[in-house]
């Protein structure tokens, strides 16, 4: 064989993969549209000193929202900081332990890397929430647009219910595929159905307590996810069930308009309510950090990334004149 052959064909092989790569986004995009969608509506409940800043930069926001989740399977635990396994720490009475509400508390009670493999999002949204701060304290309009952008996704990732246990998708139920369901099916479909109204920013005394009480709520809904899809898997025809559409150039199985219908309708409301947490936790979080870094004139901000980007060129540079 020619020597050249091995390589011509590893060649073409990530020239195509490359190609499948850019024309075949992940599974986990079609959850983008509500976190676009929550990030999007949250600035309409601050108040005008936040808001013409937050709105001129609408589109950043909205773009950046879904950044955690395009890094999640690339960055080293990253996946842990969407979700978390409350089942997992159950009592003898099959109800969840009180859980620390802080991190160091957390990792004096728990092991750490026990805790990333169950999954920190409460603990991660109020690092996001310090982040922001510090963002505003330093007037720098690239963080803090930013940093908003990944709190938002986050505290949206609280919000859903199944990011809450660990049967996330079903999976030990015969259910696979429910959390793409009611992640991003049902409001993909029903979006234009929902009412939603700007919450005026309020200001969050205690952050913790209340991040964690929003992580519990979506708790207390797992049930109702699982068992009403559960009631229609057993009501409705296989063959109604799932079909397929075309995304862009792609085809897709996907479930039907229909089934995930008499989904919605059973749920009653759930998934509009839950998004609504969302956007006004999302706004009020915003607008605390805001707050705790003394309320910095957001109309004169300093763009700092370019300076930034420059110091790290220069630094490069540097280390490698010294190599």
């Amino acid at each position: 064989m020619n020597k050249k052959q091995p390589l011509l064909f590893l060649f073409l092989l990530i020239i195509l993969l490359s190609f499948k790569t850019t024309h075949h986004p992940p599974s986990h995009t079609l959850g983008f549209f509500g976190h676009k969608k929550i990030n999007e509506l949250a600035i309409y409940g601050l108040p005008k000193e936040m808001f013409f800043f937050y709105k001129e930069n609408m589109d950043y926001i909205i773009e950046h929202s879904v950044d955690p989740d395009k890094r999640r399977y690339a960055v080293k635990n990253e996946a842990p900081c969407h979700y978390i396994d409350l089942d997992h720490y159950y009592n003898d009475e099959n109800k969840p332990y009180t859980m620390p509400l802080y991190w160091q508390d957390a990792i004096c009670q728990f092991d750490e890397d026990s805790l990333l493999s169950h999954g920190i999002v409460p603990w991660q949204v109020q690092k996001k929430l310090h982040q922001l701060t510090e963002a505003f304290l330093s007037r720098n309009k690239q963080r803090i647009l930013q940093t908003s952008a990944e709190l938002g996704h986050y505290i949206g990732d609280a919000h859903v219910p199944l990011h809450t246990c660990s049967n996330y998708n079903g999976q030990k139920t015969g259910q696979r595929g429910i959390h793409g369901l009611w992640e991003s099916r049902l409001p993909e479909l029903h979006f234009d159905e929902y009412r939603f109204y700007p919450q005026k920013a309020q200001y969050i005394e205690h952050p913790a307590q209340t991040i964690w009480k929003a992580v519990y709520e979506s708790h207390w809904a797992v049930d109702s996810v699982l068992s009403f899809e559960k009631k229609l898997q057993s009501t409705i025809p296989h063959s109604q069930q799932k079909t397929f559409e075309y995304r862009g150039n792609t085809e897709t199985n996907t479930y039907s308009q229909w089934y995930s219908q008499q989904y919605h309708q059973l749920l009653n409301g759930q998934v509009e309510r839950r998004m609504k947490k969302a956007i006004a936790c999302i706004t009020h979080f915003w607008y605390t950090a805001w707050i705790n870094a003394g309320q910095p004139n957001l109309q004169q901000l300093e763009d700092k990334s370019w300076r930034e980007k420059l110091t790290i060129s220069k630094t490069q540079k540097v280390r490698e004149h010294d190599q």
